[in-house]
């Protein structure tokens, strides 16, 4: 599965690369993580519990950075088990710039997902996902304006591009412990 996108987010380029580089802020962003901790360099180890139409898992993963290019972007490498829910892995590339007050993250993504997950169907997968990266921004968003409140800034802002229907690149990275959700990469 292939995808790209890009989301507008109310922090600057700065402040977004350090929350997405924050194991604690992403663990309380993503829906169902229950942890999301430094491993190795460069790497997050993850547990995420997720329920995708009739199958409920907890997937342990491993997120690894490479490529990177501080506030600008990097490469994200992931895998993910879930015993017989199936599994997830692919890679996905987040880049950040400068747009109004604000940051735009833009991203890329190539994944896979097998086991049961792959038996329900991509399109009940796909409602899922958008479902879980809607929370996800949602939170991020908030999260973001609650550690750099500024009134002129949005509350919210909605999603610049979606290629159709596919996991969001970095959130995927992040859910891929949990399977379902493809990005880093950011879009519903």
């Amino acid at each position: 599965m292939d995808m790209q996108g890009s989301r507008t987010l109310p922090a600057t380029q700065e402040q977004t690369w350090a929350a997405l580089n924050d194991p604690e802020m992403l663990k309380a962003c993503v829906p169902g993580c229950e942890k999301f901790e430094a491993g190795e360099e460069n790497q997050y180890l993850t547990t995420v519990a997720v329920r995708i139409g009739p199958v409920a898992a907890r997937f342990n993963g491993r997120v690894t950075l490479a490529d990177i290019n501080p506030p600008h972007s990097y490469a994200l490498r992931f895998d993910a088990q879930g015993g017989v829910a199936g599994f997830g892995k692919g890679e996905a590339k987040v880049s950040l710039a400068t747009a109004g007050t604000g940051c735009e993250l833009s991203y890329s993504v190539h994944s896979q997902v097998g086991g049961k997950l792959a038996q329900i169907g991509q399109r009940l997968v796909d409602v899922a996902a958008r479902s879980l990266a809607d929370d996800f921004f949602t939170r991020f968003e908030a999260a973001l304006l609650a550690r750099h409140p500024q009134a002129d800034r949005p509350a919210s802002t909605a999603p610049v591009a979606d290629s159709g229907g596919a996991w969001p690149a970095w959130l995927w990275a992040c859910l891929a412990a949990a399977v379902a959700a493809g990005v880093f990469a950011l879009t519903r």
